[in-house]
């Protein structure tokens, strides 16, 4: 089980999260949606400080991390619990594909390089990508970039993945694949916490679905009563403006 209690987090004295509480289960999936600004990405970056977060607590399975006053420690071992999956790709660009993979498993679980490239390489299979394993990441469309960073993340058999808008860098004819390899990866039942804009994806891949709105929870439930039926105006507002 993930818990996370009064997470808050502020930029240049404006807040941007406001107290988030929220409890994953094992294995749940759950997608976020709302307005751009509203502190989506803050709060998938906060959980494995990218952004350290000023008050809150964050525990994955038997740890948990004080965010007011984590050690270096705790955020090392919060991050091998988690694994993170960027809009922009976020790939070493002085790096192959394989490389790409086997870094994290050699500097954050600090497995043999033999056994880390052993791992890339049947996750590039995994991945559709045997054959790039050796390309660098100039030479890769952007479909397949992205699908090495969700490669890197599966590679790390993490707890929870987080994914910040992982299509919203792509290119129209690149979104499909990137989509597909995810519903592989909620098939195996991964704990899954994931921003997007993609709404029919959303309805398809998500346990439950929350709205967010100036950096709060406004409301949160399954797809079909989020999407068909929201309680809240605000909600059936932002729906009414994307869809």
């Amino acid at each position: 089980m993930i818990e996370i209690t009064g997470l808050t987090k502020s930029f240049g004295g404006a807040k941007v999260l406001a107290g988030i509480d929220l409890s994953i289960a094992p294995g749940e999936r759950i997608v976020i949606i709302g307005p751009s600004g509203t502190g989506k990405s803050t709060l998938l970056r906060c959980l494995n400080f990218l952004d350290r977060p000023e008050a809150g607590t964050i525990r994955v399975g038997d740890m948990t991390v004080d965010a007011g006053g984590a050690s270096k420690a705790e955020i090392l071992a919060l991050r091998r619990r988690t694994a993170f999956v960027f809009q922009n790709y976020a790939l070493f660009a002085n790096k192959t594909a394989r490389q790409n993979i086997t870094e994290a498993l050699v500097t954050v679980q600090k497995k043999p390089r033999a056994e880390a490239e052993a791992r890339a390489d049947a996750i590039l299979r995994e991945i559709g990508l045997a054959e790039k394993a050796g390309s660098y990441p100039a030479a890769l469309s952007g479909g397949q970039q992205q699908r090495v960073g969700i490669g890197r993340a599966m590679a790390l058999d993490a707890e929870l993945m987080l994914f910040d808008e992982p299509t919203s860098a792509l290119d129209p004819e690149w979104v499909g694949e990137v989509l597909d390899l995810m519903r592989r990866v909620a098939q195996e039942r991964q704990t899954m916490l994931i921003v997007t804009h993609e709404m029919q994806f959303a309805r398809e891949i998500a346990d439950r679905v929350i709205f967010m709105e100036g950096g709060r929870i406004v409301e949160q439930g399954p797809p079909a009563q989020i999407f068909d039926a929201p309680r809240d105006a605000r909600t059936r507002d932002f729906l009414r403006r994307v869809g």
